[in-house]
């Protein structure tokens, strides 16, 4: 037999040696967890999404305490209004269901807790589309005023920093223009730049009650197979003034986010989406996997191709695993 003299095995022969030479790591200061909350009598789990709930702004006190507990200190707020119109006045109402749910939460944790809330007009509006509908179908410039005022009523109630969804063009510069005019300079804005028109979305859907009445959302979201437009949506929201971008969804969109990370440096953040939760949580009640080494799997992968946040469903019960292990 010929001499070895390279033995990658060697690095692998106990745990300790392992987590040595490790190259990625993820904690809890990674992850940014997405809650729902609502104008709705009761707080409800979602059925397609087990362990995660639409919360009333009472409960959401209680529930961000055990998210706090567990490390991860940065939440993102959706909002499912008691009534809904076609321009989605309640996504920028000053006592609409987000901004009460900011004010509450500041007044409960200061500054401890991160609030990050999504700027979008579909959970508002009675057709489910991210804007005002003209000609059957969303008109860009005339929705970037309600997303200018939805930013800025969110940054008045304490939001720390505004994550527009919507994908219409231009609405990073104008979030951007209407936050400094109206003294928010120091807010920054998390632009989702990467995000695709994906069927993994399907869950969230039933969560923020925000499916489209009609059509469907591909005029202004992101073609699956497309890559080199990703760099450009990504490009034109760094220009326009976005702190940190994001592609979404995430375990189908790795080479997106790999990519984006050899191009950019800027933060950059993946939103492992309600699709690929439920995928995980279906699989492992029937029991076909284990489901804490699936998570932190999962995870992993998006540290690995570059991510610096990840917003994900799982956070809190990872965050919760990681404690114990390290009390361990």
């Amino acid at each position: 037999m010929a001499d070895l003299l390279h033995r990658p095995r060697r690095l692998r022969g106990t745990a300790s040696i392992r987590s040595l030479v490790r190259e990625n790591h993820v904690t809890p200061d990674d992850l940014l967890y997405p809650m729902f909350v609502t104008a709705e009598a009761a707080s409800s789990e979602i059925g397609s999404m087990p362990g995660v709930f639409r919360y009333t702004i009472e409960d959401l006190t209680p529930a961000v305490n055990r998210v706090l507990a567990s490390g991860v200190h940065a939440i993102m707020l959706f909002g499912i209004p008691a009534d809904k119109d076609s321009v989605g006045s309640q996504g920028y109402a000053s006592d609409g269901i987000i901004p009460s749910a900011i004010s509450s939460l500041r007044k409960s944790f200061g500054k401890e807790l991160t609030i990050v809330p999504d700027v979008c007009l579909c959970e508002y509006t009675d057709h489910g589309h991210c804007g005002i509908i003209e000609n059957g179908d969303v008109a860009n410039d005339p929705t970037l005023g309600l997303l200018q005022r939805a930013a800025v009523t969110y940054a008045q109630a304490g939001a720390d920093m505004i994550a527009p969804s919507d994908m219409m063009d231009g609405r990073i510069g104008a979030i951007r223009s209407a936050l400094d005019t109206s003294g928010f300079e120091q807010i920054p804005i998390m632009a989702y730049s990467a995000k695709y028109a994906s069927a993994y979305y399907g869950p969230f859907r039933e969560a923020a009650d925000s499916a489209p009445q009609f059509g469907d959302r591909r005029t202004y979201q992101m073609d699956p197979p497309n890559r080199r437009e990703a760099l450009r949506e990504i490009a034109l929201d760094i220009d326009e003034g976005a702190d940190i971008v994001m592609v979404k969804p995430g375990l189908a969109y790795l080479d997106i986010l790999r990519e984006a990370r050899d191009n950019f440096d800027v933060p950059i953040a993946v939103y492992n989406v309600s699709g690929e939760y439920s995928m995980i949580k279906a699989a492992a009640r029937n029991g076909w996997i284990d489901e804490q080494r699936v998570i932190a799997e999962t995870l992993t992968a998006f540290k690995r191709a570059g991510a610096d946040i990840i917003l994900t469903y799982h956070a809190v019960e990872y965050a919760e695993a990681w404690q114990r292990a390290v009390r361990a």
